[in-house]
């Protein structure tokens, strides 16, 4: 329609005589040539939607560049997404848009990410704390304790499941129970494709069904609903996933059953966690906290505040620690120093500041 409206006003335009002045690139009494008459035709005098070629264009130069940046430099993302931003912007004002209009739709989107970044933050928080007061060690723990060569590879789901969900990792829990779990399936005679694809599915079923993962966290700050409907609404379909695949891997574990060799990275990884925290079932009340609250649907930042404060109760109470460890963990996150490499990677995090 806004189209259609210009149309008429240059039609108007021409039959009043100043038509043939626009069109043969002048205005009024000045002759329009040289960059103002480049800048004419390049761009729209009235707001319209992209076209497809245009769309491209911004997303084309987006890819490009980022990917560019990546693989070919080995360079951080940062500046090439400004540069897309850049080539966005004025694909916009080719389209008709002013420049404040521009920048609106950038405060806006920056407006729409803010609360999935606090939560970010306080999910930091509450891992450095979780790790401190032993929450994390014990759900590791008791999952690790689930592992038996006779149902290995779902065990080897579960405990992959349990690992994220407490750290909020996919890559995490590959990289350290994963490798664990590969060394054992494959002294156990279990195929390690099998084992590979009990570890990774069990790692991102946690990951996208934690509170405290960043990409759970972002994607409902950009689709406009709130962190707990988000999740519900996954596990209808990613529950029937994990189920499935519960179900299969039962059947190859059965299938492949072998004996109880190979456990001893296990009972390192458990004896090491006992030797340095107290596992305790109590240590089990913060997370089921968080999950209680967020099935009763308190918004996702003062739920996962409350778990912080459990977090901290647990750490100061059970595991001896102070108020000043207490407040350095929160911010700059733990720093696991154990002796088993395994363990020390799993318990090396969290922390406000791994956040920023």
């Amino acid at each position: 329609n806004r189209r259609l409206a210009f149309l008429n006003r240059r039609e108007e335009r021409s039959s009043s005589g100043q038509g043939s002045q626009i069109l043969s690139g002048s205005v009024g009494d000045r002759p329009c040539s040289g960059v103002p008459l480049l800048i004419h035709r390049l761009f729209s005098p009235v707001q319209r939607p992209p076209t497809l070629t245009e769309a491209l264009v911004s997303l084309i130069a987006l890819v490009v560049g980022i990917g560019v940046s990546i693989v070919v430099y080995g360079l951080d993302p940062q500046i090439p997404m400004l540069l897309g931003v850049i080539v966005a912007s004025l694909v916009a004002l080719r389209c008709g848009y002013r420049w404040d209009d521009i920048q609106e739709g950038m405060v806006r989107g920056i407006h729409n990410a803010l609360p999935a970044l606090i939560i970010l933050m306080v999910v930091g928080v509450l891992i450095g704390v979780w790790i401190q007061a032993g929450v994390v060690p014990t759900l590791i723990s008791y999952g690790l304790k689930l592992l038996s060569p006779t149902i290995f590879l779902p065990a080897a789901v579960v405990i992959c499941a349990i690992s994220s969900l407490a750290t909020g990792s996919s890559w995490g829990t590959s990289g350290t129970l994963g490798v664990a779990l590969m060394g054992i399936g494959g002294s156990l005679g279990i195929p390690l494709p099998l084992v590979a694809g009990a570890v990774l599915s069990g790692a991102y079923f946690g990951d996208k069904m934690s509170p405290l993962s960043d990409t759970t966290n972002l994607a409902p700050a950009m689709a406009g609903t709130d962190l707990f409907t988000h999740i519900k609404h996954m596990s209808y379909t990613t529950g029937v996933s994990i189920g499935l695949t519960l179900v299969i891997e039962m059947a190859l574990s059965l299938y492949y059953s072998g004996t109880s060799g190979g456990l001893e990275r296990v009972e390192v990884m458990q004896q090491t966690l006992a030797a340095h925290y107290v596992i305790n079932p109590v240590l089990l009340l913060p997370p089921l906290l968080v999950l209680f609250v967020s099935y009763k649907r308190l918004p996702a930042i003062p739920g996962i505040t409350l778990g912080v404060i459990a977090g901290g109760l647990c750490a100061l109470g059970m595991q001896g620690a102070d108020y000043a460890e207490l407040m350095q963990v929160a911010f700059g996150g733990v720093t696991s120093d154990t002796g088993v490499e395994a363990v020390d990677s799993l318990l090396s995090r969290g922390g406000l500041n791994s956040m920023f």
